[in-house]
């Protein structure tokens, strides 16, 4: 469940920018959802927080709860990264899992 992509462009809204963009493979459950079969509610699981760092700096850090979507798509906007740059994501979820991803500018 913890495949994570990044992907990463120059940003056509900021002027100098680059734009990360992180997809997150996460149920996200609210707690809320009843399965059809069970008639059980689905227990919540979801991303609680996620940290975006480039070249081992941290450039955003993300609260995240049962409001978010599955499979979360995330963007910044970086100014000043260049080709060869590092990112690195990283998120934890509500259950103790975690996942990432690896990636270069």
């Amino acid at each position: 469940m913890s495949l994570t992509k990044i992907k990463t462009r120059p940003s056509k809204d900021v002027a100098g920018a680059t734009e990360i963009l992180v997809l997150a493979n996460h149920p996200m459950e609210t707690g809320q959802r009843v399965d059809n079969k069970t008639k059980q509610k689905i227990p919540a699981h979801f991303i609680q927080s996620m940290t975006i760092e480039l070249n081992g700096k941290v450039v955003a850090n993300i609260d995240m709860g049962v409001a978010v979507s599955k499979d979360p798509l995330v963007g910044i906007a970086v100014k000043g990264a260049k080709a060869g740059d590092k990112v690195k994501v990283s998120w934890s979820d509500n259950k103790g899992e975690k996942g990432g991803a690896d990636a270069t500018v």
